[in-house]
């Protein structure tokens, strides 16, 4: 790449621009242009990274659309920040490489989680030169500002000591750290297939996350706040409860024979240790067992305060505009690949609140799942036969308890979660001996990673995405419980965070092969929907995606989300007999769907 020195600072020009070359793919680098004038520096390189032209200034969104016309792939440092003035100018990009995911991944691979991963980061790490921290955007509507050149704070090519350029306004810096970042990434992928799947979903996905995010999930405010009067009562003042919580408040009151605060865990717990419940946990799981009056009345105020907290008429205010819930998704938030969200719940809307998500006029929604996804997935990664049998069935659980468990669906269900999950004492891990039995090489799948992880090593999901490493106490833990004159708590403490370490790496392959699946299915089914006027992604979550589209295409959609499944399948789990069944349901309302 040395031959970037000097090409981006020479041969600027600004002016329209021409079609990509037709000689093979291409890869269109953008950071912002120079200037306070809105725009973007262009620079296509072949895919090897080689440059195929000069630099050129963009000013007009058309021009954008000619390169995309002619195949481009679109090559940024991040898409968060970049992506979403592109997307309120007109211009929606079939495909992109998002360097800060695709280091992500790759610093994951090297046992390097959580380091720099921008463009600038990799430049800086490949010439030994000070690594600069991570820019990130606090809330969705944080952006930096699109064409502001201290936003990448990329190094600046003209200077030998390699100092950061924070006030280049040339624009060139960062240009020539993002496309030396894309060669030592290419290098680092090298012909490994499965990852290089991994990482153009994981790049797809970060457009999805942007589209939805600015498309929004159609939500009708004032269904919404006739649910929250009808049960909680009234919009109280600022600071005060709701009617109905008050009410349920005075009901706890009564039953203890004291005031309580419900909303203190703490109050709580003291309350039902004075009448004879030695308790370790407020949670309602724990707390619905219990044989008192205030039982009830507990339960029914948490589930009215985590609606009135979580999606009250305060969220209702600050998420939902113009009829539709504006969301910040991050792809790959969660270490095994799913999904996070930024603010406003996204990813935990509740059944109530699904009630007000109604499809606009002349439109419904497509809503897709994929039944029983994480077992397939377990099938498929382990090679299975008995299992990728069974796989084959619409349900699943049902197939189980027909070949090892008497026809006890609950039971056949709470084996299979228990070996996924580390469930391995009291019923569940009873029943882990019949799958033993059944699926030997399946078990011997999720045994061998949590020993991994007991031991302190990572694994990985089916296209590559690791584990994070255990931290330096976790090792000190370990270290302490294993030595001659270690105390009885050393040693339990080192033997549970064992048990804990080793239940996350038994769930990581599981839970992050499904996530890849489910990226590659978001993906391709993004790509289809290009083709149908009037569909809208709106929604994702871990396996289920939710589609806007006009009454009369809805069958298509339909049809499309489960070839994209199917598709999906092929290319995350090739030559493996195994299902993964997407069931497309068209509703007019969200609620309806399950």
């Amino acid at each position: 790449m040395t031959d970037l020195t000097d090409g981006p600072a020479a041969g600027m020009t600004d002016g329209p621009v021409g079609p990509a070359p037709q000689n093979g793919a291409v890869i269109a680098a953008v950071v912002p242009a120079p200037g306070d004038e809105p725009g973007w520096l262009v620079q296509t390189l072949s895919d090897d990274g080689t440059p195929a032209a000069e630099p050129v200034i963009v000013r007009a969104v058309e021009d954008l659309r000619r390169w995309e016309a002619s195949g481009a792939r679109w090559l940024w440092d991040a898409t968060e920040p970049i992506y979403p003035p592109l997307l309120t100018a007109g211009f929606s990009p079939l495909r992109c490489h998002d360097v800060t995911m695709t280091e992500r991944i790759l610093l994951g691979r090297e046992g390097r989680h959580g380091e720099p991963a921008s463009a600038g980061a990799v430049w800086a790490r490949r010439h030994g030169l000070p690594v600069p921290a991570d820019r990130v955007a606090e809330t969705p509507d944080a952006h930096p500002a699109l064409f502001a050149a201290a936003l990448f704070g990329a190094p600046d090519p003209e200077r030998a000591d390699g100092d950061r350029a924070e006030g280049d306004h040339s624009g060139t810096g960062a240009l020539f750290a993002l496309c030396e970042a894309y060669v030592d990434q290419l290098a680092r992928m090298g012909q490994n297939n499965p990852l290089k799947l991994l990482i153009a979903a994981e790049s797809a996905a970060a457009l999805a996350a942007v589209e939805m995010g600015h498309l929004g999930l159609p939500l009708r405010a004032e269904v919404l706040d006739g649910i929250l009067t009808e049960m909680l009562g009234p919009r109280p003042a600022v600071g005060a409860r709701p009617a109905r919580m008050v009410e349920l408040a005075g009901e706890i009151d009564a039953a203890f024979g004291a005031s309580v605060n419900p909303d203190s865990p703490v109050d709580l717990r003291a309350a039902f240790r004075r009448v004879g419940f030695d308790i370790e946990s407020t949670r309602s799981s724990v707390i619905k067992d219990l044989d008192h009056p205030a039982t009830a009345p507990v339960l029914a105020y948490k589930e009215l305060s985590r609606l009135f907290t979580a999606n009250g008429w305060n969220w209702l205010a600050e998420w939902v505009r113009d009829g539709r819930f504006h969301a910040g998704y991050v792809p790959g938030g969660v270490v095994s690949g799913r999904w996070a969200a930024r603010g406003g719940g996204a990813l935990q809307i509740p059944k109530l609140v699904r009630r007000a998500v109604i499809a606009e006029p002349g439109y419904v929604f497509v809503v897709a799942d994929a039944a029983q996804l994480e077992p397939r997935v377990l099938a498929a990664i382990a090679g299975d036969p008995a299992l990728q049998a069974v796989s084959q069935q619409n349900d699943l659980y049902t197939a189980l308890a027909d070949d090892g468990f008497g026809g006890d669906r609950a039971h056949a269900k709470l084996a299979m979660l228990g070996a996924m999950y580390g469930a391995t004492s009291g019923e569940a891990g009873r029943l882990l001996a019949t799958l033993r039995r059944r699926y030997p090489v399946a078990m011997a799948c999720v045994e061998d990673a949590a020993r991994q992880g007991e031991l302190g090593g990572v694994v990985s999901s089916v296209l590559g995405r690791t584990s994070p490493p255990p931290g330096q106490n976790w090792w000190d833990l370990s270290q302490a419980g294993s030595l001659p004159e270690a105390t009885p708590a050393q040693e339990r403490r080192a033997r549970q965070i064992a048990r804990d370490r080793g239940r996350f790496t038994r769930n990581f392959v599981v839970q992050g092969s499904a996530a890849d699946w489910a990226g590659v299915w978001l993906s391709g089914l993004r790509r289809d929907l290009r083709g149908v006027p009037g569909a809208e992604l709106v929604f994702f979550q871990h396996d289920e995606i939710v589609v806007h589209t006009p009454t009369e295409t809805a069958a298509m959609v339909g049809d499309l989300t489960v070839a994209a499944a199917e598709s999906a399948r092929a290319l995350v789990f090739p030559g493996r007999p195994v299902a993964t069944p997407v069931r497309p349901v068209v509703v007019d309302c969200y609620a309806d769907a399950k």
